[in-house]
């Protein structure tokens, strides 16, 4: 036989327990799906531009750290060191007050009669010794076979008509250069063109031509003639 028995209070918390939690999980569930579904909606706001001025210094011009000295050291390190010790006086410079350069003395002038003065001349002297080199000739190069070169020092010039027979057609205003050897009485030979100006003239082959005709001095050393040895003779052409 059944019997009936109602039902008491503690018998109904579980059911509402239970409703309780799964009614706070919906919520907590829904509160999160509302924050997603929000994020999108709001933008990121735009940030506005800002007035403030940046100043950027060089290396040199920033600001050095602290010091973390005490304030008194830092005075003391600051504060420049003065020396009591006075400085010594340049010495006075002393100006003459008198030009100090003297002038040499004129010497006296010593009277010399004219027997005094040929006897005192050095070109004399040389001739009188015999072995002097005033009257050597000059020496200039070297001659074509290596020998001295010496310059030419005429015993008679050449005329006009001797040289006008061997110049070119249309020869222009120039010189022609050869260098010959000497002969005895004043006589040159062998002679060989060494410059033409200008160039092509063909005035040093008219030179070398003509020079069968010329007078020319042996040069001197020590006072004797040095016959056979060689000369550089120039002839200048004009129009004139």
């Amino acid at each position: 036989m059944l019997a009936y028995q109602p039902s008491l209070p503690r018998d109904h918390t579980p059911f509402r327990r239970r409703a309780s939690g799964l009614a706070l999980a919906v919520g907590v569930n829904l509160l999160l799906l509302f924050v997603l579904l929000g994020i999108g909606r709001f933008a990121p706001g735009v940030q506005k531009p800002s007035d403030a001025i940046v100043l950027e210094l060089p290396r040199g011009e920033r600001s050095a750290p602290a010091d973390s000295r005490p304030k008194a050291e830092r005075q003391a390190k600051a504060r420049p060191r003065t020396d009591t010790r006075p400085l010594p006086k340049p010495p006075p410079i002393a100006l003459p007050s008198k030009p100090t350069i003297e002038l040499p003395r004129s010497r006296a002038w010593i009277e010399m009669s004219k027997a005094d003065m040929a006897s005192a001349d050095i070109a004399n002297l040389a001739r009188s010794s015999g072995g002097g080199a005033a009257g050597d000739s000059e020496e200039i190069g070297k001659a074509p076979n290596g020998d001295s070169l010496y310059a030419a020092e005429w015993a008679r010039r050449p005329t006009n008509a001797e040289l006008a027979g061997y110049l070119p057609d249309n020869a222009p205003d120039g010189y022609g250069l050869v260098a010959c050897k000497t002969l005895p009485d004043n006589r040159v030979d062998d002679c060989v063109e060494l410059e033409n100006y200008p160039r092509g003239s063909h005035l040093a082959r008219a030179v070398r031509l003509a020079a069968w005709q010329f007078r020319v001095r042996p040069p001197r050393k020590n006072g004797r003639p040095l016959v056979g040895s060689w000369v550089r003779i120039e002839i200048d052409y004009s129009a004139r």
